[in-house]
Order: structure tokens, then sequence, then C-alpha cells
């Protein structure tokens, strides 16, 4: 299954978005930590480049992620020009008084106080950038929502007597390229539920998880070492089914509610911290063949 999820509402937020970048002096781009990568909205980084504007890339939800993953990728945004990385979370004060500062160090120009810094907020949905409004501002001015696409319209502030920000709508771009993406999106929550198919995405999820994080799915769901090298990703949700008491009538498991339970403690934290990509396995991804169309009659080939 290819997911893809491009709401009607996002084509307008891109041209308004477009419109406001042109007077804006840096780029706060939201990332989910976990995966940065496939959080990262391609026409955002196309409409900041035309117009040359630095970007900080904040790795939101830091304290979900793996922190050894969270690192390799700070360093790997940090090599790139006029980009600066910052992992935190978006519900801690703390952490979000560290921004308005890293943003003055992508536009010195502006940092004399005699001009506005002006800050934009973008991002898919439902990575934090709402809370990270609300944060900076120290009061409830963004509505803030469990499911993607909650924020419709631009919204504007003074932070300061030197400084405005700008949050927008949560923008998807048309076609997702990597299928791999696609799944990582959904598991992950940034696509809206009527987009996936839960048991597909928990498969996928509970395949990555065995090949990368198996003491953690022995740890949760109580399964011994030996049983889990036994089982693919399907027997995972299988598992968590039976451990849970997921049953239907008749005694078969309800992998529906087992895939939900799955994805739940993922996105929670309560399975632990986890990174679903890093730059190692970026970069792997991307350099793996892709199929492309055979001719009639033919059979599948690959390009070169």
């Amino acid at each position: 299954m290819s997911i893809q999820w491009f709401p009607g509402h996002m084509t307008s937020a891109r041209k308004k978005a477009a419109e406001t970048m042109a007077m804006t002096d840096v780029v706060i781009e939201v990332l989910d930590a976990r995966v940065p990568e496939a959080s990262s909205n391609p026409m955002i980084d196309e409409l900041r480049r035309f117009r040359q504007r630095p970007c900080l890339k904040v790795l939101n939800k830091a304290d979900l992620a793996d922190p050894v993953a969270t690192r390799a990728w700070m360093e790997y945004y940090d090599r790139q020009p006029g980009v600066k990385a910052v992992a935190l979370s978006c519900k801690k004060p703390g952490d979000v008084a560290r921004v308005p500062g890293l943003c003055q160090v992508l536009a010195p120009h502006r940092s004399d106080g005699t001009k506005l810094l002006r800050m934009m907020i973008m991002g898919i949905p439902n990575v934090g950038k709402s809370t990270l409004m609300n944060a900076l501002l120290k009061r409830r001015v963004a509505k803030v929502g469990d499911e993607p696409a909650v924020t419709k319209s631009q919204q504007t502030f003074d932070l300061g007597s030197h400084m405005t920000i700008t949050d927008t709508p949560g923008m998807m771009w048309p076609k997702i390229e990597h299928d791999s993406d696609g799944f990582m999106l959904a598991a992950s929550h940034a696509i809206g539920r009527n987009a996936v198919i839960d048991e597909e995405v928990a498969t996928f999820l509970a395949g990555l998880l065995l090949d990368r994080y198996p003491s953690l799915l022995a740890s949760r769901y109580k399964i011994a070492p030996e049983r889990l090298d036994a089982l693919d990703a399907v027997g995972v949700v299988e598992t968590v089914a039976a451990r849970r008491g997921c049953r239907l009538k008749g005694g078969a498991p309800d992998l529906e509610k087992a895939s939900q339970i799955l994805l739940n403690d993922y996105r929670s934290g309560t399975l632990g911290r986890i990174s679903l990509e890093t730059p190692d396995s970026r970069r792997a991804m991307l350099e793996q063949p892709r199929l492309v169309p055979a001719p009639s009659g033919g059979e599948p080939g690959q390009d070169s």
C-alpha cells in the first residue's frame, strides 16, 4: 500500500506561505525527531531556498526519540549551509526559550534591535508547530490537537518588542516519493487516519522494531528472546493481540485493536525512545534501486 495524503486546503496554505516567506527573516521548520527527513516537506525547502532564507530545524519530540540517532541528525543538519538544528520538546518551556536566540544567530543583520526579527513556523501536520507557538508566547493562541491538520490559517504575533512570529498550517506535499516515508509518517501520526489502514502501518512498524529495537518489544510485551527471534512482523502484531487479550468473537486475534495498541505505545513513548530513521538508514534507502514500470508484456525492471 502506498500512503498519500494531501487535503485540499494545503494548496492554498502553500500559496499563502510563499507570500509570507518573502517578508520573513528565518524559517523555523518543526520536524518529528523520530523521523526528521521523512517529516521534512520538500516544498518548504524549495520555498526557503528560492527566497534564500536560513532555517532553524527544530527536532521536536526529542524526548521520544533515540538520543544516539538524534545526535547524528543534529550533525547532519548542522553541516548544511544556512541551517542550524536544535533538539527539544515543545512541551518544555526551558527548551522552547532557546529558539529566538538561535534564530537571531541565523539572522545577524536583525540582532541589533533596530529592525524586527521576523520568524515563521512551518512543518507538516501534527509535529508540534502550534505547541511551539503557544510555548513561545506563553499563552494559548493556537489550537492544539492530537490529530493532523488542526491549524487551518496563518497567525502572526509580536514576540517581545523586536520580534514577530507567524504560525502556519501544516503542509504536506502532493506525492510522497518513498513508500517507507508514508509508513513512518503514518506510524508517527502525521497523516490523517482516513488515509491509512492501521494494521498495515503497525505491521511496517513491527518489522522495523524487530530489526532495530527488539529488546524494547521484548520488554513491553513480555516476549522471550528465543520467541522473538522466531517472529516476523505479522507475528509481532499477533503476539501483542495475545498479550493484551485482543480477541474477536470466536477467539481469533483482533489484529486491528492490537495494531492500535502497538501504534499508541510507540507514539506515546511507552515502548521507549525510538527513532525510525537515521542518516545512515536514510542514505541506504535512497541508494536502493527503484522499480520502474515494465514495457507492455515485459517483466518489472529497475532503473539504472
